[in-house]
């Protein structure tokens, strides 16, 4: 009977010894979210190394773009999750090396100067246009927010377009979108369009001018003499 007992007890100590070291296993490879992380880059290599995009355990990418906690700061990446050919962000994506030009489709319009677009080969990228600011709708609306916002769909939204970066100009901004021009097909320069209609004002980052900084800035001043959109609307004009 001794032994007996004696045997049942060994076998419930190596019993918890295995739970103990599986959940010890669990609690190490548990449950992450963005505060685990301290740039987005970080969280997109972690996101891609558990199956990302095509699987998301640890619900990461909350709009399912392809891009983990896009509200975390730079370095970033792209949904690819790595670095030549302009897939990723931040250190993997020199930013001033060469010109990128990417092809696809709007499948969004955020806002007057913020799109989403789907490109060639289903990569999703959030792409803020060059050289131009658009009344805000989101935290605070401001006047002729809505209407340019109504004005780029009407301009962009599922339509075919090129996008183009600028040497001058970083290729992402600090939350992760692309900075670039969009080309309509057929040729029309999406921020010039929104500029003549007088819902958007030139935006130059930092003091630092962009190459079609001259051409913008004709447009807009024509749409403000025209009293166009935003200048009439506003007032002062686009805020």
């Amino acid at each position: 009977r001794h032994r007996w007992v004696a045997a049942v007890a060994a076998s419930l100590a190596v019993a918890a010894l295995i739970a103990l070291g599986e959940a010890g296993q669990s609690a190490a490879s548990g449950d992450r979210d963005c505060s685990d992380f301290s740039t987005q880059a970080q969280a997109q290599d972690f996101f891609i190394s558990q199956g990302g995009p095509g699987s998301d355990p640890h619900r990461l990418d909350g709009d399912g773009d392809g891009r983990a906690c896009e509200s975390l700061p730079c370095p970033c990446r792209a949904s690819g999750g790595g670095g030549g050919g302009g897939a990723g962000g931040g250190n993997s994506e020199p930013a001033r090396n060469q010109v990128l030009r990417l092809r696809g489709r709007v499948s969004d319009v955020v806002d007057g100067d913020t799109l989403a677009v789907r490109l060639k080969g289903g990569r999703r990228e959030r792409v803020r246009l060059i050289g131009i600011d658009t009344p805000e709708v989101y935290g605070g609306a401001e006047c002729g927010g809505r209407q340019a916002s109504a004005e780029m769909k009407r301009l962009a939204e599922g339509r075919r377009v090129r996008l183009r970066t600028d040497l001058t100009q970083d290729r992402r901004d600090r939350y992760g979108r692309l900075l670039a021009y969009a080309r309509r097909a057929g040729g029309l320069w999406l921020q010039l369009a929104i500029l003549r209609a007088g819902w958007a004002r030139v935006y130059v980052y930092d003091n630092d001018p962009f190459r079609r900084v001259k051409s913008f800035r004709r447009a807009e001043a024509r749409a403000r003499a025209a009293g166009r959109g935003a200048w009439s609307l506003c007032g002062g004009g686009p805020s």
